[in-house]
């Protein structure tokens, strides 16, 4: 029995690839802010619901406590809870915009690692996904144009490129310091969801490709790696 645990999976990216990791026969734990928007998702999707807040340590760590009690393990980590923020340029960004966003995109994540590893070190084939954005690619940053290949539109979002391009280096530290686990990065896209006012250039479905297939790799897949369903992501 595989077990995963996903972050924000109440809606959009996260709701779809709980949806189709129960398809393919895992225990997925359904993590939700909302516990009775959780609950009925769960029961609807055969998902086990999982209140969870990333920016509450009490929250984490309660959660966490839930899974060791239930399960003893987790096999699958998908760190896909994230916001925003202000839709505001470079000049306008006040710290307490970008605090905001780092709170739930670099330090939720932080603090679902650091509760989720000792469970994660009892699976034979442990795997991590953070779900990023091409907005953190610092590569595609400098030379839009040189990368629309794989980041089609280059957009003013100062708080949440940034956010991604932490996350991004966070994957790399923690791929680097814990060798015997699959740890990643992924960019779905521009894809349609209540994110981005359902702005996205395609469906949630084909957004939520890349995120499934790096949870479903086994102990021979990559790690430390920045992916999208083309190929690598630059840094």
């Amino acid at each position: 029995m595989t077990i995963t645990v996903i972050t924000g999976a109440t809606r959009g990216l996260g709701l779809h690839t709980a949806r189709r990791l129960v398809a393919t026969g895992h225990t997925v734990y359904l993590g939700a802010r909302d516990p009775d928007r959780g609950e009925a998702l769960s029961a609807e999707l055969g998902a086990r619901p999982l209140p969870l807040d990333v920016t509450s340590e009490t929250s984490v760590r309660a959660a966490a406590d839930h899974v060791r009690h239930e399960a003893g393990h987790v096999d699958v980590l998908v760190n896909n809870a994230g916001i925003a923020g202000a839709p505001v340029s470079a000049p306008e960004l006040d710290a307490a915009t970008l605090l905001e966003v780092l709170d739930t995109n670099v330090l939720g994540a932080v603090r679902v690692l650091r509760a989720f590893l000792p469970l994660l070190g009892h699976s034979r084939e442990p795997v991590v996904v953070n779900v990023s954005s091409g907005l953190g690619s610092l590569a595609a940053a400098s030379a839009p144009d040189a990368h629309r290949d794989t980041v089609p539109a280059w957009l003013p979002a100062p708080a949440y490129a940034t956010s991604k391009a932490a996350l991004n280096m966070l994957t790399l530290q923690y791929a680097h310091a814990l060798p015997g686990m699959r740890i990643n990065a992924v960019d779905p896209g521009y894809t349609a969801t209540d994110f981005n006012g359902n702005t996205g250039t395609q469906t949630v479905a084909e957004g939520a490709e890349i995120i499934v297939r790096l949870a479903t790799v086994g102990a021979d897949g990559p790690t430390g790696g920045f992916h999208q369903l083309k190929g690598a992501v630059s840094w």
